[in-house]
């Protein structure tokens, strides 16, 4: 979504027990996924290819500020950022 859109719903909704969480970056906590992921990657427990299909761009590390543009305005659903060799 971009930075203008909005959601809205009913009031009902909350009055039949719904309730609404925000999170940032999907709840991902750094400290303790990022290990299991790279563990999972080394050991080839990853379905990159599955994974791949989320990836709508990607770009060197020196363009990373490009990756931003992307997300902020909707192009970019996952960026991939990559180090140059």
């Amino acid at each position: 979504p971009s930075k203008d859109d909005a959601f809205k719903t009913s009031p009902v909704n909350f009055l039949n027990e719904r309730t609404l969480k925000g999170t940032f970056f999907g709840n991902y906590k750094p400290r303790t996924d990022i290990p299991k992921v790279v563990d999972q990657y080394m050991n080839k427990e990853l379905d990159l290819e599955r994974l791949e299909k989320f990836v709508t761009h990607s770009v060197p590390f020196s363009e990373i500020n490009k990756a931003f543009e992307y997300m902020l305005s909707g192009q970019g659903l996952r960026c991939l950022i990559y180090m140059e060799h």
